[in-house]
């Protein structure tokens, strides 16, 4: 679980991870923050790594990928702290990862028609990335921007490697793992009005769609290895 200045929001949240998923140990990897983030996580009984700085969404994600890798979990779940996602929907993306073949699992907020609907302009973005996507890996993506998403073990060495895109992990990283071998899978959510922080809902949009189409032209490019026998087995 991510975290940058969510004092406000992470105890509960982690309150209804727990109750969701007792058996579960939590990890909030505090961003640097400047409010008690990281003391109201420890108080609700997460663990918490706190980075000195505020490194950004994609290096606090492999902070905690590196976590897991080293304890040796089998299957990792991320959620936001915000609350703007459903932490009952955390059992349902357990659930794909332990039955089904796919390696990851996004939770998709267009496939619930109980989940909130972004603004036209931040839709239409999505729309143009999810579409690429879709194109690109030959499997329909609705939403390539979710932060919500489960792994099974074997992606760990994916996602903390060099090859893990640590500015913008959205449609570009769905792309990498396609190439990388990797199976992807689609679940319906629900997710709540986000508290306007996003990396998507910034004041430069422009900046964000002309460097995610550059990121994706260069993991178009880029040569990577396979999971048949390479080295993310």
């Amino acid at each position: 679980m991510p975290a940058y200045n969510e004092s406000r929001a992470i105890g509960e949240v982690v309150g209804r991870v727990r109750a969701c998923l007792p058996e579960a140990d939590i990890l909030v990897v505090n961003d640097g923050s400047a409010d008690d983030t990281a003391e109201i996580a420890r108080q609700s009984g997460a663990r918490v790594i706190s980075l000195l700085f505020n490194m950004g969404y994609g290096v606090a994600l492999q902070t905690g990928y590196k976590y897991a890798r080293e304890k040796g979990y089998n299957y990792i779940l991320q959620i936001d702290a915000d609350g703007q996602h459903e932490p009952f929907f955390l059992k349902d993306i357990l659930r794909e990862l332990e039955t089904g073949p796919a390696d990851v699992v996004i939770g998709s907020r267009y496939l619930r028609e109980e989940s909130y609907r972004p603004s036209f302009a931040r839709r239409q973005g999505m729309k143009l990335f999810a579409g690429l996507t879709s194109v690109i890996i030959g499997q329909s993506i609705s939403d390539p921007t979710s932060g919500f998403q489960g792994f099974r073990k074997p992606v760990l060495n994916f996602l903390v490697s060099d090859y893990f895109p640590v500015d913008y992990p959205d449609a570009d990283f769905l792309i990498m793992l396609h190439k990388c071998g990797f199976r992807i899978k689609e679940i319906p959510v629900v997710m709540k009005a986000d508290s306007g922080k996003s990396m998507h809902s910034g004041t430069k949009p422009l900046y964000y769609i002309f460097k995610m189409m550059l990121s994706i032209l260069v993991t178009l490019l880029r040569k990577h290895p396979q999971t048949g026998g390479g080295r993310w087995t």
